[in-house]
């Protein structure tokens, strides 16, 4: 940013810091950044159309995006906090004299299996049982509801934001080891759309479903029907199964059926 704005030479700080220290101070400036966004932009959108909020929250992605390209560039980055890669030589050995071939799973596709169930159930738990989650989901449901039963709208936002850039950050770690850290990430992001809509928008559980219908889905689907129409149908398939929910199932498979009387 000072480069783009004053003309400068700088190319780094000099800063060297342990990779547990960094991941912590990342999260504080998750929070400071969830903070930011509540004044600066949340704070002014109380009781508008969720659309409105929707479309408001996908411009500061884009516009957090460009930032981060401005201050890092866009080149790929690797990424080693000693998560475990390779083949899993036991499941290979093992799948191999029982089916005659092995099954090629990476050790970090485990580690990454594990701490998502992991993050799964503590979102989960936290939304069920504790005072800020049910209030959380109170916000969702209704601002104005919410404001006249005594919850903050400022404090549930950035606990909001908190938690969503906590989660990214545990993604962007797992999935940077993985294929190293570009912005592209973001197209990836973009894909909780679709499980959203296939689960629906209302129920965590849903969204855990439709996760599992995408990713087995996306991968059968490139297996089986790829080749015949020259690949990469990964990149398109979540979106075009959405639009067939949204077409025949706007609620998903678990989201409630929302009836409005005029």
């Amino acid at each position: 940013i000072i480069n783009a704005v004053f003309g400068g030479h700088i190319t780094h700080f000099g800063w060297n810091v342990p990779g547990v220290l960094a991941i912590a101070l990342t999260v504080g400036v998750m929070v400071l950044l969830a903070w930011l966004v509540q004044v600066l932009v949340m704070k002014h959108l109380v009781g508008q159309e969720p659309i409105i909020l929707f479309m408001a929250t996908i411009g500061l992605a884009y516009f957090l995006e460009g930032v981060a390209d401005l201050m890092w560039g866009s080149e790929i980055k690797t990424l080693d906090v000693g998560l475990p890669q390779g083949i899993n030589l036991w499941i290979d050995e093992t799948t191999f004299n029982i089916f005659g071939y092995g099954f090629f799973i990476d050790n970090l596709d485990i580690v990454a299996t594990v701490i998502a169930a992991l993050l799964v159930a503590g979102l989960v738990c936290f939304a069920q049982y504790t005072k800020q989650g049910r209030a959380m989901r109170a916000v969702a449901d209704d601002h104005q509801a919410a404001l006249s039963v005594g919850i903050s709208l400022n404090f549930i936002w950035v606990l909001v934001w908190s938690v969503a850039g906590f989660v990214a950050l545990v993604a962007g770690i797992v999935w940077g080891t993985k294929s190293g850290v570009q912005f592209s990430l973001s197209l990836i992001a973009l894909k909780a759309l679709p499980v959203l809509m296939l689960g629906g928008f209302t129920s965590i559980p849903g969204a855990i479903v439709g996760g599992l219908i995408i990713g087995v889905g996306e991968k059968l689907f490139e297996f089986a029907i790829g080749p015949m129409v020259g690949g990469a149908t990964e990149n398109w398939f979540a979106y075009v199964l959405a639009l067939l929910f949204l077409v025949f199932r706007p609620q998903g498979l678990f989201g409630e059926k929302i009836i409005e009387r005029v």
